[in-house]
């Protein structure tokens, strides 16, 4: 069995599909490495990352209006493959679903990107400098070269993906469609709500904060103890650590789904109970693109909150017992095992009182 719903394609035949894609990353992986060597400003990827997903979709969502032709290697203008023309004769409704949510997804993105600064040539991720501080130089050069620069642009290809999929089974629209459309949207919905609070946060914590400047669902009702705190616990961030970044995990998850589940002839995706693990993991092989990116989350954020927690010893550490990293569903759980411990009381005030602002007064005390 095909580990992809390829049913009248042959798996080679998709490879000449790949060809401008992968010459395109090949092109802004070298670019943002070089870029990030010069100015010593390894964040070039994170300006990338905003759009060249929607490029890749949007290459592939669009194959009928590319010339078919065979180019060199500096060819960077959208073509197809002279091999593959007979797989480019028709638009596909479901890549083109895919596009216009990509380009919503890109809006949103870049938008919290822009207000937050990040578009600036001289503005680099904190964390890269916390990363500085705790290897060699020469070991955060190679960090630079092949997960950085390399790694990075790559998952911001195989994200896109799926569209390939869809792309070259041009069939009609299902319910299915529809019904992971509107979970996508809701997720992005999800997210611009966990963005804009997180904005009005620090904005409130900064001393900026202005009600009328902000987004519905975002005019939270801050007080002097979130402030203390340092981080924010309320709205979306008082059921998920990180809100955002569960809605951009599901959202691409949602988006691998849709030709996996809406397409004839697809693949199982759950083994049946004689399978071995190598066939386990060969079904799994259309999953690769939202799962290779929940696992640079995990670990991404794994870091980012060992920096929190440097910053915010005791109130992170409660965060952390109270809150969960991603699901939401999983919140209300550890508060049921905390009330089995007798801790419950205590861990919500470091999270929603004023126990951060309480014991941060001691601790000026004790140093004193």
């Amino acid at each position: 069995m095909s580990p992809l719903p390829l049913s009248g394609i042959a798996n080679h035949e998709l490879t000449f599909l790949l060809a401008y894609p992968l010459k395109l990353c090949a092109v802004t992986t070298l670019t943002t490495y070089v870029l990030s060597v010069i100015t010593g400003n390894v964040s070039q990827v994170d300006r990338v990352w905003t759009f060249l997903p929607t490029i890749y979709t949007a290459y592939w969502a669009l194959l009928p209006l590319w010339p078919h032709r065979n180019e060199s290697w500096r060819y960077l203008a959208p073509y197809v493959p002279e091999e593959a023309g007979h797989l480019a004769r028709d638009f596909s409704p479901r890549a083109l679903l895919m596009l216009g949510l990509t380009v919503l997804w890109m809006f949103r993105l870049s938008y919290n990107t822009w207000r937050r600064g990040l578009f600036r040539l001289d503005d680099e991720d904190y964390r890269w400098a916390v990363l500085r501080t705790k290897i060699p130089p020469w070991l955060f050069q190679i960090v630079n070269l092949t997960f950085i620069s390399a790694i990075q642009n790559i998952l911001l290809l195989l994200i896109a993906t799926p569209t390939l999929i869809a792309a070259t089974h041009p069939t009609p629209l299902t319910l299915t469609d529809g019904i992971l459309a509107l979970t996508a949207l809701a997720l992005s919905a999800w997210e611009f709500t966990a963005d804009n609070q997180q904005f009005a946060f620090h904005a409130w914590k900064h001393g900026t904060y202005d009600a009328r400047a902000h987004w519905p669902g975002a005019r939270l009702a801050w007080t002097k103890d979130d402030a203390a705190r340092g981080f924010c616990t309320r709205g979306l961030w008082a059921w998920s650590r990180h809100p955002n970044f569960f809605a951009e995990q599901s959202f691409w998850g949602v988006l691998n789904l849709i030709p996996l589940l809406s397409l004839p002839g697809v693949p199982p995706l759950v083994l049946g109970h004689k399978g071995t693990l190598v066939d386990a993991l060969r079904e799994l092989v259309p999953l690769a693109p939202s799962l290779a990116l929940c696992l640079l989350f995990i670990s991404s954020t794994r870091f980012t909150e060992s920096i929190s927690a440097s910053k915010y010893p005791r109130g992170y550490a409660a965060y952390r017992a109270r809150v969960a990293m991603f699901v939401p569903l999983l919140t209300p759980v550890w508060g049921a095992l905390l009330s089995l411990t007798g801790r419950k009381g205590e861990v919500e005030e470091l999270v929603w009182g004023s126990g951060a602002r309480e014991a941060e007064v001691k601790d000026k005390a004790k140093a004193d």
